[in-house]
């Protein structure tokens, strides 16, 4: 099929990025679940920024709840503007990155492995210097991404994620679940639109709401309803919504139902109804089969997503490779 943008291109390309991931990177997938039960960590550290900090997220809720590891989010500032260091020599490092480039996510990396941090790079470019500085660097294996959106890349990220918990688990389920997902995000490809443009061009603001996995995804989904679209998204766990943030309902504000069919899912229903029941117009998004795995089911409606928002910016009449004022590699200090 042909795509009128990279975006498009890019997003649909997913598929096979995951199956050349699967191919190239079992026996890193092998070692790094050595080298995770040698250093024995106590806690886990994930660096990133932007699309990569919205992967570390998910990340959180995965290692979190498979692995029984805490999990904490860097401040990359701390190091790289403070010039404080961490105790991190009990820590698994995970450095989340596109590029593997900016200044801050570099010193970060050079911090923690100079504090004893077992650290581990989840990047796509592979002449990355941060390869240089980690014990085990786990190529996302994406090939180029022109489009400023990142999509491919971050579902790499998801994917490379859920292998490497797979291995150190020696879950069966999920690793047939990471077998399997190729074709089904191939299938979700070739399906029709859910969010449409006539939904999203009256829109000037929105939240995005989830669960768990369903709100580690929104967050990524309100940086591209903004990044793409133009819209001021905001993006919330459907619980911490209803401490305060509901308010924003009196200023009609819409809500996009970021839904995943995990344990959380019932729960996170119960409060979308809440929110209907007070006025709010819900557009949800993409619905997974019942027969697909809760933990790769985050994937496959962020497949659906990417192209769903490029469509619709192209028929609002943006570009959805060139946002105006972003550009694709962000350098930090």
């Amino acid at each position: 099929m042909t795509y009128v943008t990279k975006m498009a291109a890019e997003a649909a390309e997913t598929p096979q990025v995951l199956k050349r991931q699967l191919e190239s990177n079992t026996h890193i997938y092998r070692k790094l679940s050595e080298e995770i039960e040698k250093h024995d960590p106590e806690f886990v550290y994930i660096i990133g920024r932007g699309t990569s900090d919205h992967a570390g997220v998910f990340g959180k809720y995965l290692i979190e709840t498979e692995m029984g590891l805490p999990v904490a989010s860097a401040a990359p500032s701390v190091n790289s503007v403070f010039g404080k260091s961490l105790r991190l020599n009990r820590a698994l490092v995970f450095i989340i990155s596109q590029s593997g480039r900016s200044p801050d996510i570099l010193a970060q990396a050079k911090m923690a492995k100079e504090k004893g941090a077992l650290c581990v790079a989840l990047v796509n470019d592979e002449s990355s210097p941060v390869k240089d500085i980690v014990d085990v660097f786990v190529p996302l294996c994406a090939g180029p991404e022109i489009a400023v959106a990142a999509t491919k890349s971050y579902l790499a990220t998801l994917y490379a994620l859920l292998s490497i918990v797979a291995a150190c688990t020696k879950r069966r389920d999920i690793h047939e679940a990471l077998l399997a997902l190729p074709a089904e995000l191939a299938s979700v490809i070739t399906m029709p639109s859910v969010l449409t443009a006539e939904h999203l061009a009256p829109l000037e603001r929105c939240v995005v709401l989830g669960r768990a996995f369903g709100y580690a995804i929104s967050r990524e989904i309100a940086l591209k309803m903004k990044e793409v679209c133009g819209i001021q998204a905001e993006a919330f766990s459907s619980a911490e919504f209803l401490h305060g943030p509901i308010s924003l309902l009196n200023r009609n504000i819409a809500i996009i139902d970021a839904h995943i069919p995990d344990a959380s899912s019932r729960v996170h229903k119960a409060q979308i109804e809440e929110v209907a029941r007070r006025g709010a117009q819900i557009f949800p998004l993409f619905e997974v089969p019942s027969d697909i795995h809760p933990l790769t089911s985050a994937l496959v409606v962020m497949q659906r997503f990417y192209l769903d928002i490029e469509k619709a910016a192209r028929e609002m009449g943006m570009d959805p490779d060139s946002p105006v004022g972003l550009k694709k590699v962000t350098e930090t200090l």
